[in-house]
């Protein structure tokens, strides 16, 4: 019984070791029930009742010969990778068949979509408008095709080339390009003249204003100082006027006391200077200089002088005529 026991362990073993495979991370492994496909998510799976396939990318390359609009003949490379799609994967299953190289033929069916894309995008499109980016966002937007019909996404497309298959279309191509590229140049730098001009002409606007503030300032300072040397020169006129009144009331005052005391003449400058001209010259003339603040005091004062000296003078005489006696 127990050799019975044993026998059947090792043929257990021996059977597990046969059927189950490892599950890799690369890999899906699938599985059918009741018509419907499952993945697997165990680290082990039977190999005789599981399909894996591999999660790697399959690489496409494709080169179509195809028309622009007026029938004018365009060549159009494009590479690209897909990969299985779990969302899609009945999909997959439908077009590949139940085989481990379901993705690459999956492969093959979007290689023949994408000819037809790619024809039905050239034949709308004049030869002029044609553009790898078009064309690109064009396929890009139909991605969405491939999983539902075909159980695989688009990993990455690149337009490789696209030109008219014609060698003198392409030449006429390329200098309409190339006359694009020098007008589009020349506006560039007629943009950028203009806008380094605009510059400049802000800048001396700028300038303008700033030396115009600088010249305002200028003259309001100037103003602030001429209104006050007009104040100075105002109070020096003020304080003038005040010493030529207080002047005036003072000759006034020695007027009045002149008038009162006419005796008080000879004191003045005036007369000393006659009085020591007439001692040292018998018959000189006596220039007396008078200010004009001395010749304020008026004719009356002129008068009441001429008749002092006349006194004096007879005085003098009188006195001279009896020393001679």
């Amino acid at each position: 019984m127990e050799i019975l026991i044993g026998v059947l362990v090792v043929c257990g073993i021996l059977l597990f070791l046969f059927e189950y495979r490892v599950r890799r991370p690369e890999v899906i492994v699938l599985y059918e029930t009741d018509g419907k496909i499952g993945i697997r998510k165990a680290s082990f799976y039977p190999r005789h009742f599981s399909l894996p396939i591999k999660r790697t990318t399959q690489p496409i390359q494709l080169t179509v010969e195809a028309t622009a609009a007026g029938n004018l003949g365009v060549r159009v490379k494009i590479l690209g990778s897909v990969a299985p799609s779990l969302e899609y994967i009945h999909a997959l299953i439908r077009v590949g068949g139940w085989n481990t190289d379901a993705v690459a033929r999956a492969a093959e069916e979007v290689q023949v979509l994408l000819q037809g894309l790619i024809k039905e995008y050239t034949e709308r499109t004049e030869i002029s408008a044609l553009s790898s980016q078009g064309l690109l966002e064009y396929l890009n937007s139909k991605s969405g095709i491939t999983k539902e019909k075909f159980g695989v996404e688009l990993i990455s497309l690149v337009v490789q080339s696209l030109e008219p298959t014609d060698s003198q279309i392409a030449e006429a191509l390329r200098q309409q390009e190339q006359a694009r590229i020098l007008e589009k140049t020349e506006k560039l730098n007629n943009e950028a003249r203009t806008a380094a001009a605009k510059a400049k002409l802000k800048a001396d606007e700028e300038i303008a204003e700033m030396e115009h503030a600088v010249a305002l300032k200028k003259a309001e300072l100037k103003a602030k100082e001429l209104e006050k040397e007009s104040e100075i020169a105002k109070r020096q006129l003020q304080d003038e006027l005040e010493r030529n009144r207080m002047r005036l009331a003072f000759e006034r005052e020695e007027l009045e006391l002149l008038k009162s005391s006419p005796e008080l003449l000879m004191l003045t400058p005036q007369a000393a200077r006659l009085a020591e001209a007439s001692q040292s010259l018998k018959n000189a003339r006596t220039v007396i200089s008078l200010t004009p603040q001395e010749l304020s005091r008026g004719a009356e004062l002129l008068g009441m002088f001429q008749t002092l000296l006349a006194k004096a003078l007879e005085g003098k005489a009188n006195q001279q005529k009896e020393m001679n006696k």
